[in-house]
């Protein structure tokens, strides 16, 4: 089977896309327990709000079997539809970018990967949100 390709998109960008694509959706696929303790993109001044669904769970990361269809749910919900622009975010674009591969295959054509993700990688001390990502670049972010 071929792998499906998902376009990178940087922090910057995904905020730039988010306000001008009023049908835009960033969906956060990191655990409960980071959108709680670690924050979450804050979206209020562009009238939005992230859409939350888990890739996997935790603790121990078991795989959200029903993520398609709770994710698809959600877009319903908030009237997106297939042809809207999709942008996945998790902690550092790992988790992200297969959730995007997932919901391109289930059909939605503009899937894209926030490749720094919220936290980005680690620095030199072992640590995120430092270096790259979400929060590091100064973008909106609240506390869970």
């Amino acid at each position: 089977m071929e792998e499906i390709h998902i376009e990178g998109v940087s922090v910057e960008d995904a905020w730039a896309r988010l306000k001008a694509d009023s049908a835009s959706v960033l969906i956060d696929v990191r655990t409960i327990a980071e959108w709680a303790y670690v924050g979450l993109p804050d979206l209020d001044a562009i009238g939005k709000r992230p859409v939350l669904v888990e890739w996997q769970g935790f603790p121990g990361d078991r795989p959200n079997t029903a993520f398609v269809e709770r994710l698809s749910e959600a877009l319903r919900d908030i009237g997106a539809n297939k042809d809207c622009e999709l942008l996945f975010i998790c902690r550092s674009g790992s988790r992200s970018l297969k959730a995007a591969r997932a919901m391109a295959a289930a059909g939605y054509r503009r899937c894209g990967n926030v490749t720094e993700g919220f936290e980005g990688p680690l620095d030199p001390g072992r640590h995120r949100g430092q270096v790259a990502g979400w929060k590091a670049r100064g973008l909106p972010w609240a506390q869970g």
